[in-house]
């Protein structure tokens, strides 16, 4: 029997579970012992090498003090795929692949936490140049 790949919504998933637990400043080892499981299996949930049954999904859910469809905001359905005339824009993956990394989340929290805009003008001139 063939092995099944894991989708689109698989990899949603696991990018949200680690981003959510980076925001709680959990570690695998934390989440890993309030699920009863081994860090290693909280690192293959988060990289997507195994997939989350439903029943640990909720479970998920409930540590990381989330409704289970945080998991899977801002991924299109049938139920909630714009409809004509209505589209939502969608988030681009470089936002929520950067916000699943411990540095992405980091330097969001430092840089939100900055309450004078010419601050936070300065770090978006200096990222910008240093990306050139």
């Amino acid at each position: 029997m063939a092995k099944r790949g894991r989708g689109a919504i698989d990899w949603q998933v696991a990018a949200r579970v680690r981003m959510r637990r980076l925001m709680l400043d959990m570690t695998q080892q934390k989440l890993a012992a309030e699920l009863g499981l081994t860090f290693q299996q909280v690192q293959k949930y988060e990289n997507g090498a195994t997939r989350i049954a439903a029943s640990r999904l909720q479970q998920l859910a409930g540590i990381l003090q989330v409704p289970v469809s945080f998991f899977f905001e801002e991924f299109p359905t049938a139920a909630t795929a714009p409809t004509a005339g209505r589209e939502q824009p969608a988030l681009p993956s470089y936002v929520s692949d950067f916000l699943t990394t411990a540095d992405g989340l980091a330097l969001t929290k430092a840089f939100m936490s900055l309450r004078d805009a010419r601050q936070r003008r300065c770090i978006v001139i200096l990222a910008e140049a240093m990306a050139r």
